[in-house]
């Protein structure tokens, strides 16, 4: 009877070790495209249909040699933008290692990129942006600038993660000068911390505002929104897809790596994320 029950025991806890280990591996290692869609009624005609790739928090991650997979994974989603939204490299990584990953991303669309906390954090940030300037990429370091596309145009702005210089510019500073700019116009903000959209960045006034930061709450099960986030706190919210707060719209993005480095991710894989935007 007791080698029956052992048995027993050892037939529930290897499938359950196995599904565990099976939940690391696609968590950490397996890049998962994601399409979603983005309707406004204020959207000018020729954008609609427009796609922008989200890639964030990649924290010096290599999906195959000089991100050659990931490169691949963007180019098959055939974007018409593409926006990195901070923590590309941390303590452990420097801007050398994204560099392969932002000229094949220069190579399929035209590439925007705001800092994270870690940029700040490790002390590269100012090395970060000179770097990717140089290559062609816009840095959003609180501005806007204007897309045109068929005879229409929208706006893009971006903010630096709070992390930045004490007397930086506001992000309500930076939505001043968007409506100063034009009445009413359809713009997209960059913004690396999802858990500053509630209180803060949705009051800007955006149409779509786009953040990282919470890594897809690290673990996730069905029926949640993460179980813990990047401050290991418990069942936290803002941690994938869209949102809604005083009447503005966020998307955030899963992620790609890790932080900090110990962490893993379970049932969570590395996210690009495809947003079209439509007209209602």
């Amino acid at each position: 009877m007791a080698k029956r029950k052992r048995f027993r025991k050892f037939c529930i806890i290897l499938p359950a070790l196995a599904l565990l280990a099976l939940g690391v591996w696609l968590g950490n290692n397996v890049l998962v495209t994601e399409e979603f869609t983005c309707a406004s009624a204020g959207l000018p005609a020729a954008f609609d249909g427009f796609r922008v790739v989200q890639l964030t928090d990649l924290h010096g991650k290599q999906f195959g040699a000089d991100n050659a997979r990931l490169v691949a994974a963007v180019e098959a989603a055939a974007p018409d933008l593409i926006a990195l939204t901070g923590d590309f490299v941390d303590a452990r990584s420097n801007v050398d290692d994204v560099v392969p990953l932002v000229g094949g991303l220069l190579d399929i669309a035209p590439v925007y990129y705001v800092t994270g906390n870690h940029e700040w954090g490790s002390g590269q940030a100012l090395t970060v942006v000179r770097t990717l300037k140089s290559m062609g990429v816009a840095c959003l370091e609180n501005q806007f600038v204007r897309i045109e596309r068929g005879g229409d145009h929208i706006l893009i702005a971006g903010v630096h993660d709070p992390n930045g210089f004490a007397d930086q510019k506001t992000p309500e500073q930076l939505a001043d000068e968007v409506r100063a700019y034009e009445d009413d116009p359809y713009w997209l903000l960059l913004a690396h911390r999802n858990n500053v959209f509630p209180g803060r960045y949705s009051k800007l006034g955006a149409d779509l505002t786009l953040c990282g930061h919470a890594h897809g709450g690290i673990w996730r099960f069905p029926g949640t929104d993460g179980l813990v986030n990047t401050e290991m706190q418990l069942l936290p919210s803002y941690t994938s897809g869209f949102y809604e707060c005083n009447g503005a719209t966020v998307f955030v993005s899963r992620g790609l790596g890790n932080s900090p480095r110990w962490a893993f991710r379970l049932f969570n894989p590395p996210q690009v994320a495809v947003i079209t935007l439509t007209k209602e």
